[in-house]
């Protein structure tokens, strides 16, 4: 019996966290006109709106640079110049081409790597609404010292606000949540790893020892979970390398 009131509780909770998850998605579009910032990135995805949208913004005077993150491998600049309906002038000065990341995860490895080596401290992001939440937390992590600015991009295909109301809109809105948490799981880990404390003189006391255990255990784990989330192999007890040929941005692709 107790058990049953648990799991419901659990599945309460889930419910309401996902009616409260869909409220912020539905709500968080049209987006406010964000302040300048040095730069702007488009995570890729299903809608190439995102990337006209940023375009849009570097056009507009709101950042210096613009970043596509996640280019698939067969596109070409040209092709990409289409699909953000971009100005000559603009496109060739100004985007950037990231063809390394295939998640949202390596989305934001792909922008801390070019946000380093351009010296950027300030950022508008630019994803479809429903990704944004996710693509945050991602970034956040990846970019703690950076201004980081959402600029959701709604979803044509999407009825946020009746999201319930079809099997793919469910689908996707549910599929997206759970994925979220999956990146709070994560983090609520991290946060309880090891903190660095002055050595202390003196033998440690066992209870000393079993709460440095507990933090290593905790630190571990952190560390595995995030390697779920993380495609490449490396391993997770080193901290994370930047992405693969973050080296050098200028390089132009072949049309």
């Amino acid at each position: 019996m107790r058990s049953a009131a648990i799991l419901l509780l659990v599945v309460v909770l889930w419910a309401v966290g996902l009616w409260a998850f869909s409220v912020r998605v539905d709500q968080s579009t049209p987006p406010a006109d964000p302040a300048p910032a040095d730069a702007v990135v488009a995570l890729t995805g299903s809608s190439n709106a995102r990337i006209t949208a940023a375009m849009k913004l570097l056009e507009d005077g709101k950042a210096t640079r613009m970043l596509v993150s996640g280019v698939n491998p067969q596109a070409s600049r040209a092709d990409i110049k289409g699909v953000a309906k971009a100005t000559r002038r603009y496109y060739d000065c100004c985007v950037d081409l990231g063809f390394q990341a295939t998640d949202t995860v390596g989305n934001a490895r792909e922008t801390q790597g070019w946000m380093r080596s351009k010296g950027f401290r300030s950022l508008i992001v630019v994803t479809s609404d429903f990704h944004m939440p996710r693509a945050m937390l991602e970034l956040h992590e990846a970019l703690p010292d950076a201004k980081l600015t959402p600029y959701p991009v709604k979803t044509e295909d999407l009825d946020s606000g009746h999201w319930w109301r079809s099997g793919d809109g469910a689908r996707r809105m549910i599929v997206e949540y759970c994925k979220y948490l999956v990146i709070l799981a994560r983090e609520a880990f991290l946060s309880l790893g090891p903190k660095a404390h002055p050595a202390r003189a003196g033998p440690a006391s066992p209870s000393g020892n079993a709460s440095a255990r507990l933090g290593s255990t905790a630190f571990v784990m952190a560390r595995l979970v995030r390697a779920t989330h993380d495609r490449r192999r490396t391993s997770v007890f080193m901290a994370p390398p930047l992405p693969r040929g973050m080296t050098d941005f200028s390089a132009v692709r072949p049309a």
